[in-house]
């Protein structure tokens, strides 16, 4: 234990394979070359968005499996969430491996909370091999959340879209391939933080207090300043989030707006149409295609990637209550290192 809220790692944990899955509107944004299987068809052949969303994670894990070469039988746990009810994508998606499974649920922030549990599993030395896993779709998203799609409700400047897709990774005890190596240096819990903010359709609002208070808590933890990092990448802010929690840690005496990036404004980047991409599916896609790569042949040494989540459910906001945020840090480090 590292500070109040931080993890460093005393064993060598590995982020061992990844894999990426994403609908067409992510295939045609700047990072379409990067993912690993893009789809045309948003239904993904299947009857309802809620069974497309189940069929991404699964195609997930069996593109994660083959790119590995493991057998789902090579693998003690999944740690993996969805934004629907119940995890039902989750579940439906994934019972077919039949492989011990955490459900988890931290909203948008699901990805940093299954690879941070899925580290302590590993360093600990309770697992040699976990899959983590975070999926999204803006169809099953928008009818859970918001209208139907047949309604065709007009978006507000501020809202993001939500990611159709998901991010599958194999974490281990040991590299794959020690020339493609990242490590799983260690973990930045978050706290819930409320400041407030009962805007259901701007989420950057909601969720940059905790993404604020997340990177302060790993600064003061590690005792490190912004020269640590070659980049941290939010989850999902867009862009009116993102400068809000610019200004925040300028409050804070933390001014790293150079060092700053999204997922959600990279993934949409040149989008006029929404604030930049959101959801489960948002920073796991993003992870695993320009992040990884940037660590793997050495542009970054290390970064800290901060998935970040908006805590409502249509019961809370349709009662008037606010949109508490929460967020999750996991501290990356490339080969190079």
């Amino acid at each position: 234990m590292t500070g109040k809220q931080s993890l460093l790692f005393d064993k060598d944990v590995y982020v061992r394979c990844t894999a990426t899955v994403v609908g067409k509107k992510e295939a045609d944004g700047p990072l379409g070359e990067m993912f690993d299987v893009a789809v045309e068809d948003d239904m993904f052949g299947k009857k309802s968005w809620e069974e497309a969303e189940s069929h991404i994670q699964e195609m997930a894990v069996d593109k994660l499996l083959i790119k590995s070469g493991m057998a789902a039988s090579d693998i003690d746990y999944i740690y993996a969430g969805d934004l629907l009810g119940q995890l039902i994508a989750t579940s439906f998606g994934l019972m077919k491996y039949e492989v011990p499974m955490f459900g988890l649920y931290g909203a948008c922030s699901t990805m940093g909370e299954a690879l941070s549990l899925g580290a302590m599993c590993v360093n600990a030395g309770y697992a040699q091999n976990v899959i983590a896993i975070a999926s999204s779709h803006f169809a099953s998203a928008e009818k859970q959340f918001r209208y139907p799609l047949e309604y065709g409700n007009q978006r507000p400047i501020a809202s993001t879209w939500t990611v159709t897709g998901a991010g599958a990774y194999i974490v281990g005890d040991k590299p794959l391939d020690k020339k493609k190596c990242v490590l799983i240096k260690g973990i930045t819990t978050g706290k819930i933080v409320d400041y407030g903010v009962k805007d259901s359709m701007n989420m950057g609002a909601c969720m940059a207090p905790a993404a604020a208070e997340l990177i302060e808590a790993n600064f003061k933890d590690l005792d490190v300043d912004k020269d640590y990092y070659d980049a941290i990448f939010t989850g999902d802010l867009g862009e009116i989030g993102n400068r809000i929690l610019s200004e925040l840690l300028k409050e804070k005496g933390i001014d790293i707006a150079d060092k700053l990036y999204d997922c959600g404004m990279l993934i949409y980047e040149g989008e006029t149409k929404c604030s930049g991409g959101s959801g489960c599916g948002c920073s796991a896609v993003v992870l695993g295609s320009c992040i990884m790569d940037r660590l793997i042949r050495g542009e970054y040494k290390r970064v800290l990637f901060v998935p970040t989540g908006a805590l409502l459910s249509t019961v809370s906001y349709n009662e008037g209550k606010s949109v508490p945020g929460i967020a999750h840090g996991v501290i990356l480090e490339g080969k190079e290192s």
